[in-house]
């Protein structure tokens, strides 16, 4: 197994060049600051700042601290003074924050340099001691960090988007901690049956279903936040990405492989034993991942529901965070019969019978209860491409989510 981590660890360490690249930015961005005379500091965050960084992961978090005299400040525009030379994109949050892309796409939030708790003024406020706790505790659990991140990126249970309800990268963080490493958290996720309650203080425990926000614990898993006690770092988990995770955890624990690691391809060649496969190519709309991600969800969700009649035994999506997405059904029928039935009044209901005949043409008594009127109605796509191209893609709901949908041939 130790073999096995190790040569995952040799593929996700990211490379010098970014490193440095990330350096001489915060060099540049304090020079900036300094020249506008503002009394702040640009700082390395996040995954970076944990040195839990994996390559190929091209977003690195800047925190900008600002001095506590700004504290009735708007920061955002504070920190576009200094951002201006390097073409920042606004981003909209619970404070706005931006973007710098180069080969790495930097998130520059602006936050104030508190000291404790009581001086945040905003939620973003906080998340440099979440960096501050992670390098004070888990300076030994490092590594087990990025393999768990992969670990989870592989299983498709990373993220805590909306559209995703996965780990955190936080959550990640303090699990792997508490555990003190990967492998004893798997092993002990076997084991998990919500409510999970995992508190690396102790101060709380069990207390925590009576004294965190009620809509904060829903979920399978309660992760006290070390940071921020009254909050549950994993509210955005849902049951089914937990128990993703431990399917995956169970596999690799059985027969440990370094494929549990690496994402799996949809193989559409097996979809396709399955039943019918229809591949749908998906232009998705620019802006920020969640609310697009979001989008994404729905209209993947819209198109299950309207296939229901051709019977869906299979479904998914990919994304690719970019404008590209493919949505795939599998289903038992790719052509609907000539009508399909409706049922209408009771024959008692004179009045309503008669404005039901007089709205449908092929009426006749219903076979089985013989005290109803139904109707036989005549689908206007019987085949499953007619129905896509000359219907359902150009609904005025899909056209609020996505750019564009179309066939892909398999």
């Amino acid at each position: 197994m130790k073999k096995i981590l190790d040569k995952v660890l040799l593929d996700i360490k990211p490379e010098k060049d970014d490193v440095e690249e990330v350096e001489e930015f915060i060099r540049n961005l304090n020079k900036e600051i300094r020249s506008k005379k503002i009394k702040a500091r640009a700082m390395a965050g996040g995954s970076y700042a944990k040195n839990t960084w994996l390559s190929g992961d091209y977003d690195v978090d800047i925190f900008v601290k600002f001095n506590l005299k700004y504290a009735d400040s708007d920061l955002s525009k504070l920190l576009l003074k200094v951002l201006k030379k390097f073409k920042p994109e606004l981003i909209h949050g619970s404070r706005d924050y931006y973007w710098v892309r180069n080969k790495l796409k930097f998130e520059i939030v602006p936050v104030l340099d508190i000291k404790r708790m009581s001086q945040a003024v905003n939620v973003t406020d906080f998340s440099p001691l979440h960096v501050n706790w992670v390098n004070s505790k888990g300076s030994k659990y490092k590594n087990d960090i990025r393999l768990a991140k992969k670990f989870c990126k592989a299983s498709g249970c990373y993220g805590a988007e909306s559209y995703i309800h996965g780990f955190s990268g936080h959550v990640i963080d303090i699990l792997v901690i508490y555990y003190k490493g990967l492998i004893p958290l798997l092993r002990a996720s076997l084991k998990w049956k919500p409510k999970v309650i995992i508190d690396y203080s102790g101060k709380i425990g069990k207390k925590a279903l009576f004294v965190l926000n009620k809509s904060k614990i829903q979920g399978p898993l309660i992760v006290i936040d070390p940071v921020q006690p009254d909050r549950n770092a994993a509210a955005a988990l849902n049951m089914k990405m937990m128990e993703r995770f431990m399917v995956a955890a169970k596999k690799f624990l059985k027969k440990p492989s370094i494929l549990s690691f690496e994402k799996t391809k949809v193989d559409f060649f097996k979809l396709k034993k399955k039943g019918k496969l229809v591949l749908i190519k998906v232009k998705a709309p620019s802006g920020k991942e969640d609310p697009i991600g979001a989008k994404l969800l729905k209209a993947f969700e819209f198109i299950s529901k309207r296939l229901q009649e051709f019977d869906v035994i299979d479904a998914g999506w990919e994304w690719d965070k970019g404008t590209k997405a493919e949505f795939w059904y599998v289903l038992k029928n790719d052509k609907l019969p000539m009508y399909f039935e409706i049922a209408g009044p009771p024959v008692s209901m004179k009045e309503a019978v008669k404005k039901f005949k007089q709205k449908h043409k092929k009426v006749f008594k219903c076979k089985k209860c013989k005290s109803r009127i139904c109707a036989k109605i005549k689908y206007p796509h019987r085949l499953i491409k007619n129905y896509l191209e000359k219907d359902l893609f150009k609904h005025s709901y899909l056209k609020d989510k996505v750019k564009k949908c179309s066939l892909e041939k398999v």
